[in-house]
């Protein structure tokens, strides 16, 4: 989609979190009205036919568009977090980053085999975190379940998008 107006408010932030990394800094498009309602307008436009009844934000940069969109379709709103930080029982997914490994988690509760899922985030680099939520997702075996990004790294080499091969319907609203 590549939104003009998004673009141009995408701050980027070089060498952060260390050298050699440009960083895609999304709050600059949260604090900014206009593109807050561009985004959950775009969003909107592509799910509003697909019977979402969940979404799943992802810790943390995640909560904020799947909550507003989450309002917009009449959805219900799941939490992706690090472990530890939900109050109920959980169900875990522990997975392997750069640098050793990582655990997420739901409650046990949120999703039945009823629902039709959105997992979403605010980047797409090398998706092993959404992996790891889409493994989690999938043990609760909804009806269905789609993917959503604000932004996909296209032009930095970190292909994330094929690690989910043609398993899910993956979209975007930013390419950079």
């Amino acid at each position: 989609m590549n939104n003009k107006v998004l673009l141009e408010n995408l701050r980027s932030i070089p060498d952060f979190p260390v050298p050699g990394i440009n960083f895609r800094d999304v709050t600059t498009l949260f604090k900014n009205a206009e593109c807050l309602q561009i985004m959950v307008d775009e969003l909107y436009e592509i799910y509003k036919d697909k019977g979402i009844t969940k979404i799943v934000g992802i810790e943390s940069r995640g909560f904020v568009m799947a909550s507003a969109l989450a309002v917009r379709l009449g959805a219900g709103i799941v939490l992706c977090r690090k472990p530890g930080k939900l109050p109920a029982k959980t169900v875990q997914e522990t997975y392997t980053k750069e640098y050793g490994t990582d655990t997420i988690e739901i409650h046990e509760d949120a999703i039945t085999s009823d629902d039709i899922v959105l997992l979403h985030d605010d980047l797409l680099a090398t998706g092993g975190t959404m992996k790891a939520a889409l493994n989690l997702v999938n043990k609760f075996h909804p009806k269905k379940t789609y993917m959503n990004f604000l932004i996909e790294l296209v032009n930095e080499g970190l292909n994330g998008r094929q690690i989910f091969g043609d398993e899910i319907e993956i979209t975007t609203l930013i390419e950079v």
